[in-house]
């Protein structure tokens, strides 16, 4: 009679273990790559908010620019043409139109509805730093 020789149960624990290691060496590797991305995009804002600074500075002083630029214009118009260009004293009505500046009339803006409540952030809670 042959004699039955039990088989050996084979473990995964030893496989599982390994496969348990390089998934955590992996995510390791993927934290510290975010990490070293985010310290990258900080530094880059911080070195564009003084030239968007100086942008958005120019920007003003190019408008302010050309509204003294236009004050003086309609200030220079010739006496007669100033009178009949000037507007009423009495208010627009509210259904008047407005219109563009080549006169054709504008069209009515849609207004948006407002936010819902849930939409809204909680400013207690936003981070500031950069």
């Amino acid at each position: 009679m042959p004699v039955a020789v039990p088989k050996k149960k084979r473990s995964l624990l030893p496989l599982l273990t390994v496969l348990f290691i390089f998934s955590y060496g992996l995510m390791t590797m993927l934290i510290v790559e975010q990490g070293k991305t985010i310290q990258s995009q900080r530094n880059m804002i911080q070195v564009l908010m003084p030239e968007s600074g100086q942008f958005w500075a120019n920007k003003g002083k190019e408008i302010d620019a050309r509204q003294k630029a236009l004050t003086q214009k309609n200030a220079q118009a010739p006496s007669g043409q100033a009178q009949a260009q000037a507007p009423s004293v009495q208010a627009p009505s509210a259904q008047a139109m407005p219109q563009s500046r080549n006169g054709k009339v504008a069209k009515p803006q849609a207004q948006r509805p407002p936010a819902p409540a849930s939409d809204l952030g909680d400013d207690r809670r936003m981070l500031r730093s950069i």
